[in-house]
């Protein structure tokens, strides 16, 4: 029974730190079931004792395990091949740090030692028995003794997730009557601007105080900051769905991979007002078929995709692949810019935060520790491109919006890097917006700390596009009046957070909510 002994020892750990919730019954049969049939003398039927056992133990085990749903992974199967060898290392350096490699050690031997003497599995059979019944009493007494506010009864186990789904349902159903519409531009050339939209993936504001870098100078730089900003998604390809479909409320997960209301699509609404559609990157967009599901949301038929070639190699990503500095592939881009004439319209996504990239020259640092490097040369460089804009006597409105974040802290329930619940330091992303080549006094940046996501984005824009800020005597501050405001609802396939008084909520795949901090 060593094995199995150890097997329920790593389940109670994790259900005890929070990483693990035990069907506990059918835990205890399984035990009873391995315990009744051992020792077995014949060496065939113990093989086919421990055959038996793994059938059961593994899937138990991973359904119990706060994890991706299996279906998830077969869906990322085939990006997961593409991972360097460098990548999967730093990956299961993370799954399997040293303190944890120590400890399972530590238990082998201890399990060694005590079992000579005592009857381990007795002990875990008991404390299969004993917790669940400890657990449910400990929240029964809680919950007694925090009577909910007025004197009504609290919100029990079965009240609190209908609460839940009751506020989902409530806010898909406002999100799906919102739009924000677009007005034409103005036909003065000396008011006309292009709009460059900076889709940065993996930045949040926690990643951000992880590295130290809240006090970088491009921050103060924006003439809008919006400090309460949800991405809604923690993966790229949704992540893009959305901002592209940003004229329109928050769609639920399921819906972003059908079409969407033509008025939604974002560049669209922008191409019909007069700004010339173009897509840009600093990769090659084949991963999970990035550029394909940009262009597909565009919704304008006549984007181009502009090309990057000619610009330096700054990184590797996780799967080999190329990496583009920022600032060379837009100064690449702006020298060729004159040849459109009239304003343009376009969207940049650039992967220089990923996880697992190896910076050139840098390369024995990981991922991990090569971000603060990565995050203050993007940030700087975007400072670097209003400059460039500026001396070139054109003008452009530049909005800097991440995808999500990288999740460098990680939490309970996953390691840095992963994002498959979309928490709120994931989804709380810094979001600023900066006129580029404006005449008037910029004044102090104007800061939006009620919550919002895409549609007020989208509403900012209009409000630019429909007044130009070019013109004189403008104040820029009156641009973000009223501007929509959005709850922080993450979500993901199968998953949705959504905050609550005293932190968030996660709804699993299985359909249950559990309250986090």
């Amino acid at each position: 029974m060593t094995f199995w002994n150890l097997y329920f020892i790593l389940k109670l750990y994790l259900f005890a730190t929070g990483h693990l919730k035990p069907v506990w019954f059918a835990n205890i049969a399984f035990v009873i079931g391995l315990a009744l049939t051992n020792p077995i003398r014949s060496r065939g039927l113990r093989f086919v004792r421990f055959t038996v056992g793994l059938c059961v133990g593994v899937p138990l085990f991973y359904y119990e395990a706060l994890v991706p749903p299996f279906a998830r992974v077969l869906e990322e199967a085939k990006g997961l091949g593409s991972f360097t060898l460098g990548y999967w290392l730093e990956l299961v350096g993370r799954f399997l740090p040293p303190a944890l490699i120590i400890g399972i050690i530590a238990v082998i031997l201890g399990h060694w030692l005590v079992n000579r003497w005592l009857r381990v599995t007795t002990f875990i059979v008991v404390a299969l028995i004993a917790l669940p019944i400890w657990h449910t009493l400990s929240l029964a007494i809680t919950q007694v003794q925090s009577p909910s506010p007025g004197g009504a009864r609290s919100a029990g186990i079965v009240e609190q997730p209908l609460d839940h789904n009751a506020a989902l349902a409530a806010f898909r159903t406002a999100e799906s009557q919102r739009q924000v519409t677009f007005g034409k531009l103005n036909g003065d050339p000396n008011q006309q601007f292009d709009i460059i939209i900076l889709h940065i993936c993996s930045l949040s504001w926690d990643d951000l105080d992880v590295v130290k870098a809240r006090d970088n100078p491009m921050l103060g730089h924006f003439d809008y900051l919006l400090t309460n900003f949800s991405t809604a998604a923690s993966y790229s390809g949704p992540a893009a769905i959305r901002v592209l479909r940003a004229s329109c409320g928050q769609e639920a997960h399921a819906n972003l991979y059908e079409p969407a209301p033509q008025p939604c699509y974002l560049l669209d609404n922008l191409a019909r007002a007069g700004f010339t559609p173009q897509i840009l990157m600093n990769h090659d967009g084949h991963f999970d078929n990035f550029l394909d599901l940009a262009k597909a949301n565009a919704g304008a038929p006549g984007v181009t995709v502009e090309s990057n070639a000619n610009a330096t190699v700054a990184m590797h990503a996780f799967d080999g692949s190329v990496v583009h500095d920022d600032y060379s592939t837009w100064a690449n881009w702006y020298a060729q810019r004159a040849q459109t004439p009239g304003p343009i319209a376009l969207y940049y996504n650039t992967i220089s935060l990923h996880d697992g990239n190896r910076v050139v020259g840098k390369e024995q640092l990981t991922s991990l520790a090569s971000y603060p490097y990565r995050v203050n040369t993007l940030m700087n460089e975007v400072d670097q491109l209003a400059d460039l804009i500026g001396k070139s006597g054109r003008r452009a409105v530049i909005v800097f919006v991440p995808e999500h974040g990288a999740a460098l802290r990680g939490d309970a329930n996953q390691v840095a890097g992963l994002r498959e619940i979309p928490t709120p330091r994931i989804i709380h992303d810094p979001v600023g917006v900066r006129i580029v080549g404006f005449s008037g006094a910029h004044g102090p940046t104007t800061v939006i700390d009620t919550p919002t996501s895409f549609l007020a984005l989208a509403q900012l824009l209009s409000n630019l596009v429909s007044n130009s800020p070019f013109k004189p005597g403008v104040a820029l501050s009156q641009y973000a009046a009223g501007l929509p405001q959005t709850q922080m609802v993450g979500e993901n396939e199968g998953t949705v957070t959504i905050k609550t008084a005293d932190g968030y909520a996660v709804k699993t795949p299985d359909g249950v909510w559990v309250d986090q901090k």
